[in-house]
């Protein structure tokens, strides 16, 4: 049993997709720090998410990083689209050369399991564009991957490729060669 730290039902689902092991949801509103760093901030949450449930966890944090504003706004990302929502960022990043338009979604999967805090990034690389479709969530209707947007795609085919699955097949192949490595100790 995996237990993912998240309040999104959308992430259990992908996740699930991904791992061997059954995943269930914990909902623990843990203390984020700030930082630039999401790989610091996700282990960060997952010590605390260990010690408050005090079983096997994992969780993820993700963001937008835009190369025109220095990777502004990455792990500031959910806090920006609240205050600015998704137009005031495009209509930010239109002002720029469509060059500097390159933009990269990643997210870090942190697991705790009382020892070390293992970490998982995976990436997407796309590009802002002027909003787009009608699926997905938060910046996906300006983030264009190779000529759609993922709020253009359809949710298996933006998990198929997203930030998020990368991270996650990660963490599977990490989990598959422990428990294989557990087996063979035995």
């Amino acid at each position: 049993m995996l237990r993912f730290v998240t309040s999104n039902p959308g992430k259990v689902r992908e996740a699930r997709e991904y791992l061997p092991e059954t995943v269930e949801q914990v909902e623990y509103d843990y203390p984020e720090i700030q930082s630039a760093d999401l790989a610091e901030i996700a282990a960060a949450g997952v010590r605390d998410a260990f010690e408050e449930i005090g079983e096997p966890v994992f969780v993820d944090d993700s963001g937008l990083f835009i190369d025109a504003f220095d990777g502004f706004p990455g792990p500031y990302s959910s806090y920006v689209e609240g205050r600015l929502g998704i137009e005031r960022v495009w209509r930010l990043a239109e002002r720029e050369n469509e060059n500097e338009r390159g933009a990269r979604f990643r997210t870090v999967v942190a697991y705790a399991d009382g020892g070390t805090v293992e970490t998982f990034e995976g990436s997407v690389p796309g590009r802002i564009v002027a909003p787009r479709g009608d699926g997905g969530f938060g910046y996906d209707p300006i983030f264009e991957h190779r000529g759609r947007t993922f709020a253009e795609m359809s949710t298996d085919a933006k998990n198929a490729v997203s930030h998020r699955s990368r991270a996650l097949a990660k963490f599977a192949d990490w989990i598959a060669q422990r428990d294989e490595s557990s087996r063979e100790g035995r």
